[in-house]
């Protein structure tokens, strides 16, 4: 299956993890290295939005696709996740749960729900625990910010 990602140019390529590993995110705290990416281009680009400030927007980004193998996700169940998943800021129990889900799950790609649209799916990444024949960028794709989201 296909999944993607968006952001500035320079990083494209890097499937380290390395930014989420100092920022943290939704789905992981600090130290824990992750790569986020959703189901769909749009889905991916309404995730950047939400979560930049309006000045801190790069006007020319890149769409990287990158190939996954259905059978290496583990697909979370909606009852399963922390009662307050979609907190904005989003909350430390949920950072943990999916910091715990990344480090111990056996499956190194976990599939949890989008919080701005619940029926659509981000996929997040573990590159410490997946062979790197398993995820393949196929394709980059530059991407003109459109401002008009934003405003």
């Amino acid at each position: 299956m296909l999944v993607y990602r968006i952001g500035k140019e320079q990083y494209c390529n890097d499937l380290s993890g390395l930014g989420a590993k100092l920022f943290g995110g939704r789905w992981n705290r600090v130290g824990t290295p992750c790569v986020y990416t959703s189901q769909s281009r749009a889905l991916a680009l309404l995730e950047y939005s939400v979560n930049i400030g309006f000045d801190f927007v790069i006007p020319k980004l890149s769409f990287t696709v990158i190939e996954i193998q259905d059978d290496l996700i583990e697909a979370i169940p909606m009852e399963s996740l922390p009662n307050n998943w979609k907190a904005i800021p989003a909350s430390s129990t949920t950072k943990t749960f999916g910091s715990d889900k990344l480090i111990r799950s056996s499956y190194p790609i976990i599939r949890v729900p989008s919080v701005i649209i619940p029926n659509e799916f981000n996929f997040i990444i573990n590159p410490t625990n997946i062979d790197s024949n398993a995820i393949k960028i196929v394709a980059v794709e530059e991407y003109q910010y459109d401002y008009r989201i934003k405003s």
